[in-house]
Order: structure tokens, then sequence, then C-alpha cells
């Protein structure tokens, strides 16, 4: 059994704690780290980063930013709902709120590491580094390594932003507490185990720092290169599926893919109760963007209680780090059946609408030009007697990011992947029409 007391440690990565006397009384260690994301440059280039819909002009639309200020918003009601019930579970110095407190940031940091364009710019990349033209780039490489750069991943990206590059660059990043790394860790193994999906949560190069995660918190290994998650990172994950599920539709309205007739009947089903009489409260509202907000607020309110219930219904399960699946799954069918119905109406009517299609086709082409320009150059500097004059000024557009001649390739392709993963979706296309010899 996984043991709170080192689940929910308060010492931070690459730091010494400071002596008690010195410690602020306006904050806790977990609110410091809440802090150090929110006023974080990642997390600001957010707000000009896809969440669905890429490059809209609709200023009620989410970004990656609002998005995740909303999954925090969620994420900490889940901890401070869940903190009550495990009171007596809990170490004598840890409260709700300090529950509450860790799954806020971590929600805050979960697409941190997100490329421009969202999901599109991550399979953009996997791509490009998979061609046979490519493969020569890699000739060098381990298996491992090769299979991280095949398989960008924005959760991984996210956990090298936050340990390495962010604040205390390669000395521990922001230097967040392991409480908050944890339960941001919803894939806590390497690229070894992605599988189908591409899912993992480490590359090769922040290993080492996994390891010291995992051993500081006591979350068990399965295997190696995997750990078992951090019971906390199933709230962190319930938040983030809430708020896109149902959130994905309410942007459906607003952008006029979706009629408000056709998502009513599945926010009811979710809110659950007396339909009649919220049907009334919801037609007396002045407007549909009114009509959404109201039945969205009890929705998301629902599936919060049912979650924090569902947590403790599987709590065992949790601790012995043997749980597999979401919380959702383990709610009450109108939840569990709403939540998978609404996830399926925003792929059939908003995933796959032509503007949305037209922007992330537009995506790769846009990605393409810049991995074409900066892995070259990277290559170049690496085999070349003398860079020539185009590839040396490709690499001063990478300022700090740009990798030494003397660095193995694969820490070479991490930092040309961190410079590009860290554009927001305004300056990827910018550079690539400059890079490309398109721009004025």
């Amino acid at each position: 059994m996984m043991d709170w007391n080192r689940l929910l440690t308060a010492d931070r990565l690459s730091a010494s704690r400071l002596p008690a006397h010195d410690a602020e009384i306006s904050r806790s260690d977990f609110h410091k780290d809440h802090d150090r994301i929110v006023f974080s440059s990642p997390f600001r280039r957010l707000g000009r980063k896809t969440q669905v819909h890429p490059l809209t002009e609709n200023d009620h639309v989410h970004t990656r930013l609002t998005h995740s200020i909303e999954v925090g918003c969620v994420g900490r009601s889940l901890g401070i709902l869940v903190g009550e019930k495990l009171k007596d579970k809990l170490p004598a110095h840890i409260s709700p709120y300090d529950l509450g407190a860790i799954i806020q940031a971590s929600c805050l940091a979960h697409d941190i590491g997100n490329p421009p364009f969202g999901h599109a710019g991550e399979y953009a990349i996997r791509d490009w580094f998979r061609r046979d033209e490519h493969a020569y780039l890699l000739q060098n490489l381990t298996a491992a390594e090769r299979r991280d750069l095949q398989t960008f991943e924005g959760n991984a990206q996210g956990f090298r932003v936050v340990t390495q590059l962010e604040n205390h660059r390669f000395e521990g990043g922001m230097r967040l507490t392991f409480a908050t790394l944890g339960a941001t860790l919803k894939y806590p193994w390497t690229s070894e185990h992605a599988g189908e999906k591409g899912k993992f949560s480490c590359y090769q190069s922040e290993e080492a720092l996994l390891q010291e995660v995992a051993a500081t918190l006591g979350l068990p290994q399965i295997a190696a290169g995997k750990w078992a998650r951090h019971p906390l990172s199933y709230l962190m994950e319930a938040a983030d599926d809430i708020c896109y599920a149902i959130l994905d539709l309410e942007d459906g309205i607003e952008i006029g893919m979706l009629p408000y007739e056709v998502v009513e009947p599945l926010l009811l089903k979710i809110c659950g109760g007396d339909h009649e009489l919220l049907r009334l409260e919801v037609a007396a509202a002045p407007s549909t963007r009114r009509k959404i907000s109201l039945l969205r607020g009890k929705a998301i309110g629902r599936c919060v209680q049912e979650v924090a219930q569902a947590f403790i219904k599987v709590y065992p399960r949790l601790m012995e780090g043997s749980y597999q699946g979401d919380l959702l799954n383990d709610c009450p069918a109108s939840v569990r059946h709403g939540i998978t119905e609404s996830k399926q109406l925003a792929r059939d009517r908003i995933f796959n609408a032509r503007r949305k299609v037209e922007i992330e086709v537009g995506s790769f082409t846009c990605l393409d030009i810049l991995l074409d320009a900066f892995c070259n150059a990277a290559y170049q500097l690496k085999i070349s007697p003398e860079l020539p004059f185009r590839m040396k000024r490709i690499l001063d557009l990478m300022e700090y990011n740009a990798p030494k001649k003397e660095w193995p390739m694969y820490q070479t392709y991490r930092r040309v992947l961190d410079f590009i993963g860290g554009m927001t979706d305004n300056y990827a296309t910018y550079l690539a029409q400059q890079v490309g010899g398109m721009g004025r």
C-alpha cells in the first residue's frame, strides 16, 4: 500500500527544504507550486495554443490556457471533497485544501508541454521523424532515443518543461514539490511502455528524474521504466475529462457547429435529478449562451460529486497501485453514458468540421517546414567541418536553445523540439512563413 506521508511530501526536486522559521505564512508549499506554474512563460503561451479549434477568431472559444484554468478549478473542488472524505487517513499536517491545491497545480500543468496546433501538432512531429527520408538523421541514436522522437508526446514534454526547462534550467526546472509532480504524471513510464496510443510521460532524457520522483513518493514499480500512478493523478485526469467532454460541446454551440437542442438532452442526462424543474430554469434563461452556461455548471457539479464518490469506492485499489481505467467509468450510468455520448458527439460533429480539418492539414506543412530547417541545421552542425551560413543563421533563431557541436545527437534534437514544441500556433505559422521564404 502506498503511504500518504510519502505521497504528499512537500520536498522539492533539486532543492533543499528551507528551515521551518523561514517558511511563508501566506502560502503553503503546494500554493507555491500553483504560483510557479501560473507565472511561467510556457503557461502564458497556452493562451495562443489550440484546445480544439485552431486559430479561431471567436473570443469565447477555449484555448489551452482557459481550458487549463477551468480544469484547475474542477480539480481543486475534487481535491477538497476527497480530502474531506479521507480526513482520518491523511497526515495530521495535511488539510483537504492542501489536496485541492496539489490537484489544482497539477491540472494547470497538465497541458503545459503541448506543441502548437494541439494533438495535430503531436502527430505532425511524430510523422516527420518516422519518414524514411529522415532515417539518416536518426542513424546514430539508440532504439529508445529514436522511439522518443518518433512518438513526440505532450505529457512527456510537459514533464520536461516543469523539471528541466523552466526557471532553474536543467537544475530542477520549476522545482515543484514531489507531491505535485506525482499528481501531474498521468503516464509515469517511458516510451517503451507507450502502447498503441503512444501515451507516456517521460523521455529518456528525464528518466532519472522520473525514478527520483517515484522513489521519493513510494510509487510501486511495475516494470523497468514503469510505475503505478499517484492516486491523486486520477482526480487530475477526471477534471480534464469532465471539462473537455462538456466544454467542447459549449464551444461547438458557440461557433455554430452544434445546435443547442442537440446538446441539451446530453447535459440533462449528466445533471440527473428532476429534469422538469431544471428545464423550467433553463427555459427562463435570456440567451442560448446563458442556457448552456447554466446546464454546464450543474453538469460539472454532478460530475465532481460522483467522481469523489468513485475515488472512495476504489480507494483500496488506488493505494495498491492496481487500479486500471478512469474514475468516470466508475460513476453512475447517467454520468458515465452522458460523458461518453458527449465525447462521441464532439468527435462526429466538431473534430471533423471542414475548417478544423483544413487548418490541421496546414499545420502539418507548417511544422514540416520548421522541422526540415532546424533538424537539418542541427545535423549539419554535428557532421560538417564548417556550418553553412544559412544553417548557422537558422540555429541563431533558437537563441538559448541552440545546440552545441559536442552534444550527442539525441540531446540536440531534444533542444530543437523544446524550441518548436514551445511555440504558439501564431508564432509557428509566422516563423514557418519566414523560414520557408514566404514571409514579407
